[in-house]
């Protein structure tokens, strides 16, 4: 079902939303994308109270709040279509308030951090950031690429502020006055999921169709999901291409921290702490940039048709791969260390931002508005199993052998993987092209039948001229020969 009216592309309203929108993004993965510095205290407090697994049990917290912020997005682009996007970001602002004031109170029990920080948090994350993005299709659409470039780089500047605020609390005050302050950054999605109303009174979506298809014997599935989008062939593929890519995707996520510290940066602990979570810093400030960059460039005629936003994305993650693997190469370079890592975490994030600022784009022009709520939601979704596993499993490495190369090295081969995978994608044509095709077919077809038409109508003027013609001329010899006769 299309839009009850066209995308404003601008007005106060929208760019207001677009500024809400930037902050859910910041607020969620900035504290996702810095859980590498809450690793690094949590790991430190559990391996004091001698536990050999501590690498592993503290990367699944982080582990679960990115797995449980992904999964759920699919049900949240469900719920959206039915309650509202206002009403789902709300209620997910809620829980994840609750949940990172929980992990505040509970601090010191890993397993309670499992429930509050991973799936509370995670929870609400989800329900909050899903409708951020949704809710820009409504307000843009010549502008989306730019304004998902924008809202998407929220996540980067949040990221470099708490890279530098998550240290300095954690070195002077601790654990606990740390997540009282990512409690009170999290209570500011309940106030921006209020601006995401749509434009209309009617959320546009495809329930309408759906209902009509119940009462025409329309399955129980079809009544909540957007099957469309699964009979899609490109959005198949792109679907499968990018959960492979991202299994080793939010490994340096968790774990460049640790990896930095140990190779050391700096004979100073202090100093070595510091230049470590820069990196992390680093990386947020150069992703925001992409996303700037990337968003500007995917709005250019060339990358606009035909589905080619998606070749960006394919370099991106190709990028990413070579630059996880080159990490490892970092501590050969006596000296140089801390230079090598961050010129390496420089070009990472700048791929990061592409990647990250093309989700919601490429979404509208494989599945269109009525189903890029959900193609979304199903993307994250997916997303959830490779990002929840990569890390993890990058622990128990370390645990086991006592050092991340191993595990960096492994974690680049998946994202040069998926790149290739998205090749497929090319095989079949764009969605439009095939529609525009038809629609030419459509008025050739109606074209030729007017002509026909036309000469039919032509020709029977013409016969009928010519009985008047003969009826003219038999009357006028009837009455010549009556005159005659006379």
């Amino acid at each position: 079902m299309g839009l009850d009216i066209d995308p404003p592309d601008g007005g106060c309203k929208a760019w207001f939303i677009m500024v809400c929108s930037f902050m859910v993004n910041g607020i969620v993965f900035s504290i996702i994308n810095t859980f590498g510095i809450l690793f690094v205290k949590l790991k430190e407090d559990l391996e004091e109270s001698g536990d050999e697994d501590a690498a592993f049990k503290c990367a699944l917290v982080g582990s679960l709040a990115i797995g449980s912020t992904f999964f759920l997005s699919f049900f949240a682009g469900i719920l959206a279509d039915k309650i509202g996007l206002r009403t789902t970001s709300v209620i997910g602002g809620i829980i994840a308030t609750l949940g990172m004031g929980l992990s505040a109170i509970f601090h010191d029990r890993i397993e309670v951090l499992y429930l509050t920080y991973g799936l509370m948090f995670g929870t609400g994350a989800s329900l909050a950031y899903n409708p951020s993005l949704t809710v820009l299709g409504l307000y843009f659409k010549k502008r989306l690429g730019m304004v998902n470039g924008f809202v998407t780089a929220g996540s980067s500047a949040f990221t470099i502020l708490l890279s530098f605020i998550n240290p300095y609390i954690l070195n002077n005050h601790g654990l606990l006055p740390c997540l009282i302050f990512l409690t009170c950054l999290s209570s500011l999605l309940i106030i921006c999921g209020l601006t995401f109303s749509p434009l209309t009174k009617k959320q546009p979506s495809p329930a309408p169709s759906l209902a009509s298809d119940k009462l025409n014997g329309g399955s129980f599935v079809e009544r909540f999901i957007y099957v469309e989008n699964w009979r899609n062939k490109r959005f198949l593929i792109w679907a499968m291409a990018l959960p492979c890519a991202l299994f080793g995707y939010f490994v340096p996520f968790v774990h460049l921290v640790q990896f930095a510290k140990n190779i050391p940066l700096d004979s100073d602990d202090s100093q070595n702490g510091q230049k470590a979570a820069f990196l992390m810093a680093c990386i947020g400030i150069t992703s925001g940039l992409g996303r700037l960059f990337f968003g500007r460039v995917s709005d250019l005629p060339a990358f606009r048709r035909n589905g080619n936003r998606i070749i960006l994305q394919q370099a991106a993650f190709f990028a990413m791969g070579v630059c996880t693997m080159l990490m490892t190469v970092a501590q050969f370079w006596e000296g140089f260390e801390y230079q090598t890592l961050l010129t390496i975490c420089c070009v990472m994030g700048l791929f990061d931002g592409c990647f990250v600022t093309l989700l919601g784009p490429i979404a509208f022009d494989l599945c269109g508005p009525a189903g890029a709520g959900q193609a979304i939601g199903s993307l994250l979704a997916l997303f959830s199993v490779p990002m929840t596993v990569g890390p993890p499993i990058a622990g128990i490495i370390y645990d086991k052998v006592g050092d991340y190369t191993p595990a960096f090295l492994a974690a680049g081969v998946p994202p040069i993987v998926g790149s290739l995978l998205m090749f497929a994608i090319r095989r079949f044509p764009p969605k439009e092209d095939t529609d525009d095709n038809v629609e030419v077919n459509r008025e050739i077809t109606i074209d030729k039948a007017e002509a026909e038409k036309i000469q039919r109508n032509e020709s029977q003027a013409a016969l009928e001229n010519e009985r008047h013609d003969d009826q003219y001329d038999h009357t006028q010899s009837m009455g010549t020969s009556g005159t005659v006769l006379a």
